[in-house]
């Protein structure tokens, strides 16, 4: 069995997206070349790695099997590049980081900081929701990932460095606007605009209304931080979203953050990267500078 270093990081690719056509958009390739990759992959192990029906194709046995041994590959082969470059004292200067949408609001703010401090690194962003960040973190894509807390399950080293309040928000004409001491049960007969499957902000808010015993009533399912709080704006209903993400439509009275009982969750965002990774000088300067980042914001008055 002959299989190229290429051929493995394409088939991680398409394996993780279960698609050649948005594993072609990430490896910038075209998906005839990522088909072909694929195809000299099965002829030289004998079996094949997907299998297509209807419109989708999902791994087979053996690619199940194979994505095990070929994630475990380039781990190896990412911790020894970064050990040689250790030895030789060198420093990529590239830096690889995964944030949950919901993170995007600030730390964009901080990206652009240390970039303004570090000018000569070369910074890859990678925003998407958590079930996603989760996936490239177990496929050790970024070198490190800002996100709401990592689950138990996952080999992961985290580190806190930031609260993250879940508020409940709503139009400014919203009957319920300008209410205080709102309880759940005054919030039987509201709808709610929710985020996709996925989300970890749904995950949060699904997960105390249930130890609430809350049923609370679903009017859309929207994709994304700006389409939820559009439809908030709009009069589509309720929604729990990040204090973070609302900052500029609270001081512009474009939304209204409601004064529920219970309210708001409290949560933190985390900085984490795989257990057994080695960082390079730059991902470390970048963990360090959050970690001093979140904490400066967390001070009295800032």
């Amino acid at each position: 069995m002959h299989i190229t270093i290429r051929q493995l990081q394409v088939f991680e690719a398409v394996a993780r997206h279960l698609s050649f056509t948005r594993a072609a958009e990430e490896l910038h390739l075209t998906q005839p070349a990522v088909s072909m990759q694929i195809k000299q992959m099965e002829s030289s192990i004998g079996l094949p790695m997907f299998e297509q029906i209807g419109k989708k194709i999902y791994l087979t046995q053996a690619g199940d099997a194979m994505l095990v041994h070929a994630r475990t590959i380039m781990r190896h082969l990412e911790a020894a590049s970064e050990e040689m470059n250790d030895l030789r004292g060198e420093d990529s200067g590239r830096l690889r980081v995964a944030i949950a949408s919901t993170v995007n609001y600030f730390a964009t703010q901080l990206l652009a900081d240390f970039a303004k401090e570090n000018p000569a690194v070369e910074i890859s962003l990678d925003v998407t929701n958590r079930e996603s960040l989760l996936s490239r973190l177990e496929a050790n894509l970024p070198d490190l990932a800002l996100m709401g807390k990592p689950p138990a399950d996952l080999d992961l080293v985290s580190e806190s460095f930031m609260d993250n309040p879940l508020i409940v928000i709503a139009s400014p004409d919203h009957p319920l606007a300008n209410a205080r001491r709102i309880t759940l049960a005054d919030l039987a007969e509201a709808h709610f605009v929710v985020r996709e499957p996925g989300s970890g902000t749904r995950v949060a808010m699904e997960r105390f209304f249930s130890e609430q015993g809350f049923p609370y009533q679903k009017s859309m399912e929207l994709m994304g931080n700006e389409a939820v709080k559009q439809g908030v704006e709009a009069g589509l209903g309720l929604a729990v979203v990040s204090a973070h993400t609302v900052e500029k439509e609270l001081t512009l009275q474009r939304l209204v953050q409601l004064d529920v009982d219970g309210m708001p969750i409290m949560r933190r965002w985390y900085v984490a990267y795989r257990k057994g990774k080695r960082l390079s000088p730059t991902a470390e300067a970048f963990r360090r500078f959050v970690i001093e980042a979140g904490a400066r914001r967390s001070e009295p008055g800032s």
